[in-house]
């Protein structure tokens, strides 16, 4: 066999040498930004609320102590938990991609003291996620209401809301990065229906909707509504981008021990800080064991 002599001297040659160090010297240059990209995680900032009702119930710490665990296993995510109501840190926000809020609501929201609805709100105008869940998604329609629904979708509002304990079956799920791996569950909890969402529902797809039993119908809006599955979890887009997320659920801890009910929360964690949610949904565990620790 005979092999044809190489020459720089050959047209062809030298415009395959001048290609070949043009790729190299590509390739040297993006090699530091293609590793920092994959090495950078998403922060999730979560929140836990002081404690409330009781060891077994509105169990803000351990709750989120659970979820941070379970996040921190997420390949790309890298999750902080802040205990006893907010952040310590006036820099933990920086950089994070999505907060989670577990804590009470109403009047005594966390995110109602000093200048931390501003706060909040800054964050969002820059496209963080956010994640409320069980009495976080409560808050007065005078103060903080219009930002809820500007970040979220949605809240509960006091004489509008009902926030009954039932049996919910969840029998249809939509197609949506947040119900991967989930199929129709059912599950008792203390579910708040009714809620104010957006106008038209505009940039907000419900999650989580069943039928409740007709007498916990409280006010006659609802009984409006009779026969009609009520929204209990949802998901929200922001026009800038942001995305936000309420759920209703999570008055007991013993919910968190639950595979179906913890894997919704985790999925959506994930979505509103821009992760990719894994097709089989966010794998995890919790022990019964794990469940007895750090109740208040």
């Amino acid at each position: 066999m005979r092999f044809r002599r190489f020459s720089l001297d050959r047209p062809h040659a030298k415009k395959f040498l001048a290609a070949a160090v043009c790729v190299l010297a590509a390739l040297w240059l993006l090699g530091p930004a293609v590793s920092a990209t994959a090495a950078e995680k998403a922060k999730i900032v979560l929140i836990a609320g002081r404690a409330s009702h009781g060891r077994t119930t509105h169990a803000h710490k351990a709750g989120i102590l659970l979820l941070t665990r379970c996040l921190n296993e997420v390949p790309g995510v890298e999750a902080e938990a802040h205990l006893g109501g907010w952040v310590s840190d006036p820099k933990a926000f920086e950089g994070a991609r999505s907060i989670v809020m577990y804590m009470d609501g109403r009047g005594g929201h966390e995110v109602l003291k000093e200048n931390r609805l501003a706060q909040i709100d800054a964050l969002m105008k820059r496209g963080v996620g956010l994640c409320l869940l069980h009495y976080a998604v409560d808050i007065p329609r005078d103060r903080g209401g219009k930002e809820f629904l500007d970040w979220i979708g949605g809240y509960y509002e006091a004489g509008h809301s009902i926030n009954p304990h039932w049996t919910a079956e969840f029998k249809r799920l939509p197609d949506h990065p947040i119900t991967r791996g989930i199929e129709p569950f059912t599950f008792k909890d203390e579910w708040y229906y009714h809620m104010r969402f957006r106008p038209e529902m505009k940039g907000v797809t419900p999650i989580l909707q069943a039928l409740p039993p007709e007498n916990t119908r409280r006010t006659q809006a609802a009984r409006d509504n009779a026969g009609n599955e009520e929204i209990v979890a949802w998901a929200a887009q922001r026009p800038d981008g942001g995305r936000g997320f309420g759920f209703t659920g999570g008055h007991f801890h013993a919910a968190w021990g639950n595979d179906t009910f913890r894997t919704v929360v985790l999925n959506a964690i994930c979505w509103t800080a821009g992760v990719d949610v894994p097709d089989g949904g966010v794998k995890s565990t919790v022990t019964p064991e794990e469940l007895k620790k750090n109740l208040d």
